[in-house]
């Protein structure tokens, strides 16, 4: 069983950043694919970036040259560093972990198909 807790979410002005946090527990981040996807109110949750086991990284092109995905295996944290923000980034952040190959987390697919979730942390951007 995969537990993760995320934290780091908050207010910020267009263009400011911040950077959440994910804490795993009950393995290790080097086993599985773990993500960032985020849910706007009114809106289906939508993949955001993610690394894989292999550490392969994959973004989504609405967050490309804005955000960055990384992990502490060390300390089991998955980082999503976010810069140039804008109001529509504004949603809540939840992190996503899956082991396996050919993972649904990795390929930012179907949210419905994750096996594992974090409670979520709320990014707000104002204009």
């Amino acid at each position: 069983q995969v537990r993760l807790v995320e934290s780091g979410g908050g207010s910020v002005q267009a263009g400011g950043s911040l950077r959440l946090s994910c804490s795993a527990s009950g393995g290790t981040t080097n086993d599985y694919a773990m993500a960032w996807f985020r849910q706007a109110p009114g809106q289906e949750r939508e993949g955001v970036a993610s690394i894989d086991s292999d550490g392969t990284i994959y973004y989504r092109d609405f967050v490309k040259g804005r955000f960055t995905i990384s992990k502490n295996s060390a300390k089991n944290i998955l980082y999503l560093q976010m810069d140039s923000l804008k109001p529509e980034d504004t949603a809540m952040y939840y992190c996503a972990a899956e082991v396996g190959e050919c993972t649904v987390v990795a390929g930012l697919g179907d949210s419905s198909l994750v096996p594992y979730w974090g409670q979520g942390t709320q990014v707000t951007v104002s204009s």
